[in-house]
Parts: C-alpha cells; structure tokens; sequence
C-alpha cells in the first residue's frame, strides 16, 4: 500500500485531537449524519451530505469496491466546497471516462494505507521536526504539519488542506475531513485536458521483455507485451485474474520471469494450469501482489528503518519481507525462498510492478 514508520506509531488511550487533549468518544457527525463505527468508508460517506460530490467521484473511478476493502485505510476526504474550489469544470472533466486514469490518480493521492488517527500524525510530526512526508496509495508524498493546534496537509503542488473533522472511525480505517482537494504534480492544464495515447507521448519508458511499458496502460495490457512474462499471463488467464489485475487497484506485483517459473520442478507449471488446481494458482499468484503502490525506493526505505527487512501483506493473506542485501533488494517469501529484484519501477495506470528472477511461494 505509505506511512513511514506509521505501524510503530500507532498509540493508544487518550488522543490529542487537533492539539488538544480528549478522551476517546463517539464518532462525530459529518455532512449532517451520524458515521458508524461499525460502517465501512464508502457505507458511511455516501449519508455525508457534505460529500456527495467525492462519492460520485468514488464512483466514477471504480474505486469503490476498494474502500470497501479490509484496509485499514486513512483517507482524506475533500468537502463538496473543496472540490468547488477548482478552477471551472475542471470537476466535471474528471468524472468524464476518458479521464479515469486521471481521476484514480487524484483520488488516490487522497489515501494512506494505513490507520493514521489524529495523535500518530501528530507525534509523527512531531518526531520529524514538525513536518512528516507520508507516502500515499497512489504514489503521491504529502507533508503532515501540526502547528498552533491545527493540522494542515500540504500535496505535491504546494497546496495545504486543513483537517476540519479529525478521527471519523470507520470498520476499515478512518477519515479526517479536509477544506481543500489534494492534487499530485502535473501541469497547470493536466486536469481539464485527456490523457495523450502512447504514441504521443514523450519521454522514455522502461522496456521488459523487449516491449515499452506505458503508465497510461494497467497491469495486464502491459504485461501481455512481455515478451519475458508469457508464462506468468497465461498464469494469470487459467486463474481468472485478468479482471482484478485490470481494475484500479493500485496493485504492486512482483512479477517473475518465465526462467523464474522454470526454475519450478519439471511439470509444476503444467499442473497448476490445470482447471482442478485453480485454487492453488490463484493463492501462488496473489502471493506476489501488494495492495498499495510500492516503488523501489519505498521498500529500500522502509527496510532501512526496520534494520533492513520490511513486511508486506500480499492479497493472498501470505507475508512477503523485503529485505537489503548490498545495493540490492530481494522479495524473501513464507517458504524461505529470495527473488531478486531485476527491474523495478515499472509504473502502470493502476499501480507499479517489480520484475523478479524467482517464483514466490507461500507456506
């Protein structure tokens, strides 16, 4: 999924709620309705009247299904005014289809994956000097403050948001309502103009199996033109993947090479292709995805700070640790084995994959 250190933050009892100390209580009210504890994000969001244009957005970029995932999530929910507060029409341009790359990307930039309440993002602020940089699911960094009682987030375009309504619990996370939207760094004219095609575009992108990889292409249109990853999508086909894998996520794959797979025991492919053993190639092949957006640097950093090794929860349930050795990064799984990462920073529309030289296995 991008909070530095945030799991060995996380406190409990008293909270400090913008700066002033409170005993934990009740939910507050938000947009004129009550937020359950007991509700997920998107259940509780779309009774807030002061949201109804983030739920349309929620929804016309197929992020739905996401937030009402396990989590947990911390997400920063702009008001109808703050997305008011855009130039003209740039809303309306978002929520057209051709722009849901765009939107999923906004939105994104909206989500940490992680519980933050109030008191982490304050003591984390405050362990830094005042100012914590926090990683976001759609691979955006924004800078947490807490200053004269306040908490303000700054995005990457300079703009500050502040937290009018901190720590709305919910059964996957937590939200903290926010005056204004948070946008990732593009161009002044980014937002009101399509996406170009991929031959328009400028600039170079990182090559795999003999074939470009484009960030407006997902996952899946991406990996079909590898002409290192046959085996690994023609995996993914026999297990019924192609959908989820193509959906917004954002996903990060460790994704290994067919000479990964034939390093497997002769026949093993063969067999877990087979209709009657789907249920073990799905678990294989969700073992080697992350929700979340997770760049190199991001789990280089991570295991730093955790004396170099970092853990992550795959969709599969099963863990994988990433861990330095060198200059180097290697994915360790549940049953010991390391793959190496060759080729990292391979951005996609809904997320980023990791070229790895071994199969990852759970126990």
């Amino acid at each position: 999924m991008h909070v530095r250190s945030i799991r060995g933050l996380l406190m409990s009892g008293a909270m400090v709620l913008l700066g002033t100390t409170v005993a934990f209580a009740e939910n507050p009210m938000v947009g004129g309705a009550p937020m359950l504890e007991t509700k997920d994000i998107i259940d509780n969001a779309v009774n807030s009247a002061d949201h109804t244009t983030l739920v349309a957005a929620v929804k016309a970029a197929g992020l739905v299904d996401t937030l009402k995932g396990p989590g947990p999530f911390t997400v920063l929910a702009p008001t109808n005014d703050a997305f008011a507060a855009l130039p003209a029409g740039t809303v309306e341009n978002l929520l057209k289809p051709e722009n849901k790359a765009m939107l999923v990307n906004i939105l994104t930039c909206h989500v940490i994956a992680a519980k933050a309440l109030s008191t982490d993002i304050a003591s984390m602020a405050m362990a830094d000097g005042g100012t914590h940089i926090v990683d976001t699911v759609g691979g955006c960094k924004l800078a947490l403050k807490s200053e004269g009682g306040k908490v303000t987030i700054t995005d990457e375009t300079g703009g500050v948001a502040n937290v009018t309504i901190a720590d709305v619990i919910q059964s996957n996370g937590v939200i903290h309502v926010i005056d204004k939207v948070l946008l990732p760094k593009a161009d002044d004219t980014a937002m009101a103009a399509p996406m170009a095609s991929d031959d328009a575009m400028e600039g170079d992108f990182p090559m795999v199996g003999g074939a470009a990889m484009y960030p407006t292409k997902n996952i899946i249109e991406n990996a079909v033109n590898s002409a290192d990853h046959t085996t690994l999508v023609a995996a993914v086909k026999a297990a019924g993947l192609v959908d989820a894998l193509s959906g917004p996520g954002p996903f990060t794959v460790f994704a290994p090479t067919n000479d990964a797979f034939a390093k497997l025991p002769a026949g093993t492919v063969d067999t877990l292709l087979k209709p009657e053993n789907k249920d073990q190639l799905v678990k294989i092949l969700t073992a080697h995805v992350v929700s979340g957006t997770y760049s190199g640097a991001d789990l280089m950093q991570k295991a730093k700070a955790y004396g170099g090794r970092y853990n992550l929860q795959t969709l599969s349930g099963d863990s994988l640790t990433a861990v330095i050795r060198g200059k180097h990064l290697y994915i360790f799984d549940e049953a010991g084995g390391a793959a190496l990462v060759t080729i990292a920073d391979v951005n996609q529309s809904n997320g980023v994959i990791h070229v790895v030289d071994d199969v990852l296995l759970p126990k």
